[in-house]
């Protein structure tokens, strides 16, 4: 929780409750149904909640976003960022029904109201938001012929236009080569120190 204030210490006193409640639930449900690799469930709050807030480094979502999270998994990016963004609408998708269970008990534990998981795969999910955003599901590449039908083209309301934002590690340079004319790479270490962070990156599509 240290490292998510000195980096957001802007936070409400509810958003810090929040965030801070999200260590013992996801210990207690990864013991029921594994989301996490048991190696990584200590170091939650560096390796899923802050890496899923390196999107809002990227864009400070307006009130009033309709945002999906595909392939949430237990819910990352999708509910560090409906904290961080209250006025927002996110709608979490995953295709393993026992996951997105983990995500929906999270999201009420803490009183998440904007934060809608649903056990979906992404080719069935036919609804309209702002942005989609991911963590890793697949290649960007396929990732894009898959929910480019869900941004919507009509309403602007960000300082980016709509579109798809990843998080993504490694050499992504042959995922990115397709859209190298519009697409936006941002290096995660240049927001956050620790060396975890070191060539893992922010990656946004406009559609």
């Amino acid at each position: 929780m240290e490292k998510i204030l000195s980096y957001f210490p802007h936070l409400t006193e509810r958003q810090r409750q929040q965030l801070a409640a999200l260590y013992d639930l996801y210990v207690d449900w990864n013991q029921k149904i594994n989301v996490i690799s048991r190696k990584d469930i200590e170091n939650l709050y560096e390796h899923h909640v802050l890496h899923s807030l390196a999107i809002a480094k990227m864009i400070s979502f307006r009130p009033g976003t309709r945002i999906l999270d595909f392939g949430t998994g237990g819910g990352f990016p999708g509910i560090p960022l409906a904290i961080l963004f209250p006025d927002c609408t996110f709608k979490l998708i995953d295709g393993t029904g026992k996951k997105i269970r983990v995500a929906t008990e999270v999201a009420q534990a803490i009183g998440l109201k904007n934060c809608y998981p649903a056990h979906l795969r992404g080719e069935e999910e036919k609804g309209l938001y702002d942005f989609v955003v991911s963590r890793a599901v697949m290649p960007l590449p396929d990732l894009m012929k898959i929910v480019k039908k869900n941004i919507t083209r009509k309403e602007q309301k960000n300082a980016l236009p709509n579109g798809v934002i990843v998080l993504k590690g490694g050499d992504v340079q042959v995922e990115t080569a397709p859209f190298r004319k519009i697409v936006e790479v941002s290096d995660i270490s240049s927001w956050f120190q620790e060396e975890w962070f070191k060539q893992k990156y922010v990656i946004y599509v406009p559609v």
